[in-house]
């Protein structure tokens, strides 16, 4: 990716540029893909109750963090490095560990080629299709050569949602650590999934010294704008080369705070992923409805296909932000990924997708 593209590539989220719209006033951000249920009320609370302690530098060690993450991972807290979000992470992983090759299952974030385009890296790309649904087989362990130097696997998938149960992800380890190869599996939004336990990797950490685990509190916790993430690895070397890049105070005193708190908020948690569960059915179901072919998610955001090429564009207008797919390896112009809002709001949606296509009849 060039400077050009990489300036051009925009993420979800920006509500900051001044936009035109024809029928509405506010902005409605359907492009990131943050909890719909908000931050917690615990997460609210520990901002305001901490304000004295912000006078002071952060614990460069995060040592309580790290510890409140220890008990809810139930792993030891030395397994454990904090960032500034998950991207600072993917960064200090590329950076730090320095591989000479590297392999993308795709398409998936963006951040993972950007990170590894700051080294002398090869980078090639296992690439998922749309015939199969974009989920993940075994046939990728064939194609890990020996002497990887790195392989990224974002699970669940962004942008498609599709997860990867953990026998192949056990599988996936395995095959990398005969073939020398680092696996980062990203789990940023795993906490959305009703059966985290079917598809998570961190009970494989003990057995595999090559692993690292990605994680964050923006998605599920809706701390997007605080900046706050970990990586879980077992190998002490590992943990060593990500501390040493970047600087030492990478997390503030008011993201620590509220990590800490966010962990406690297992009710919210929960409550999160019923009310997912039930507007991601709602949104599938009117879009197919539509005439749109939306590919079945796990979590708080849903990938679909539309004829429309200029469909975020005409959205625009009613005030709506998706996330147009084209700068995705493997997608093009064609395909969209929205975030599952509100009811209120995934309704307002529909009725706009509607007036722009009201010749659309469900099939």
């Amino acid at each position: 990716m060039d400077a050009k593209q990489r300036n051009e590539t925009n993420h979800g989220g920006d509500i900051y540029t001044p936009r035109k719209m024809k029928y509405s006033d506010n902005v409605v951000d359907f492009s990131a893909s943050i909890n719909p249920a908000g931050m917690p009320q615990e997460v609210e609370k520990a901002i305001t109750e901490n304000i004295a302690a912000y006078q002071h530098y952060p614990d460069p060690l995060c040592r309580e963090l790290r510890a409140s993450i220890a008990r809810a991972e139930h792993i030891p807290a030395p397994y454990i490095f904090c960032g500034n979000g998950a991207a600072d992470l993917i960064y200090r992983i590329v950076q730090g560990i320095h591989p000479k090759s590297a392999m993308i299952v795709s398409p998936t974030f963006s951040e993972y080629e950007a990170a590894l385009s700051t080294i002398p890296c090869s980078v090639s790309h296992y690439d998922l299709s749309a015939e199969n649904g974009f989920e993940l087989t075994d046939d990728i362990l064939d194609v890990i050569p020996r002497g990887l130097g790195m392989l990224f696997l974002c699970n669940p998938n962004n942008p498609t949602g599709v997860p990867v149960e953990k026998d192949l992800i056990r599988d996936l380890a395995e095959r990398c650590l005969k073939n020398g190869t680092v696996l980062v599996v990203d789990e940023c939004f795993i906490g959305f999934l009703e059966r985290q336990n079917d598809y998570g990797a961190t009970e494989f950490l003990n057995e595999f010294n090559n692993l690292i685990i990605l994680k964050a509190f923006t998605k599920v916790y809706a701390m997007a704008g605080i900046r706050l993430g970990y990586l879980l690895c077992r190998n002490e070397e590992i943990i060593r080369m990500v501390r040493r890049i970047g600087q030492p105070w990478n997390v503030s005193t008011v993201a620590a705070k509220c990590g800490i708190a966010a962990l406690s908020a297992k009710k919210h948690v929960k409550l999160t992923r019923q009310l997912v569960s039930g507007n991601r059915a709602y949104l599938m179901r009117e879009l197919r409805a539509l005439g749109y072919h939306p590919f079945e998610s796990g979590v708080n955001y849903i990938l679909f296909y539309s004829d429309d090429t200029k469909l975020d564009k005409k959205l625009l207008d009613f005030g709506i932000l998706i996330r147009p797919c084209r700068n995705f390896r493997g997608l093009d112009e064609h395909y969209y990924r929205i975030a599952v809002r509100t009811m209120k709001e995934n309704e307002y949606l529909i009725d706009c997708l509607k007036k722009i296509s009201p010749e659309t009849k469900e099939t």
